[in-house]
């Protein structure tokens, strides 16, 4: 796992503290990234590692000047141009989706898989896959070049508990790579 997004919408400011400052130093001491969803200014302010931001939050570009060197991920749903933006915005992420879907929030599009092969291809700024990924259905994201897999459900509702959701996503990861 290489970082924990806290998405907790829509949370009061002092319970959204609570929350970063009860999680950030546990996922931090194992080594994994802490992203703060849609506040930088927060995101800055509890010691995270970096904040996300989607098409309808804080712009890329104010976003990376809160952030200064704190890393900078961005929503771009299908759209190649959207995340062409970001890039120029200095983000060190993309994210394209949803890819499946999902009950975490309410996607606007459908992407493919050739988009994050078409990006992987292109671009050396790493992308990010979101939206009702499980380990049944990562195979063409992984074979199509996508740097990272976003997951919720997938760890979060595993019936044998967080831990073997993220081995059983681990090894679906690693079986389509095998086969690519």
């Amino acid at each position: 796992m290489a970082a924990l997004q806290i998405r907790l919408k829509p949370l009061p400011d002092d319970d959204l503290k609570r929350a970063v400052e009860a999680l950030r130093p546990v996922a931090q001491a194992r080594g994994v990234a802490v992203i703060l969803n849609d506040r930088p200014d927060l995101a800055v302010a509890l010691g995270c590692d970096g904040a996300h931001v989607g098409q309808e939050d804080t712009p890329a570009l104010i976003a990376r000047k809160v952030l200064g060197g704190l890393t900078l991920g961005v929503t771009c749903h299908d759209s190649r141009h959207l995340a062409m933006e970001a890039g120029e915005a200095g983000a060190d992420y993309v994210a394209f989706g949803a890819f499946f879907p999902t009950a975490t929030k309410e996607t606007p599009t459908d992407a493919g898989p050739e988009i994050l092969q078409w990006w992987s291809e292109t671009m050396v700024l790493p992308c990010v896959a979101i939206g009702g990924i499980t380990a049944t259905n990562c195979a063409p994201l992984v074979r199509a070049g996508v740097d990272f897999l976003a997951v919720v459900s997938a760890v979060w509702n595993h019936p044998d508990g967080p831990a073997a959701g993220v081995r059983t996503m681990n090894a679906a990861i690693a079986a389509a790579v095998r086969t690519s």
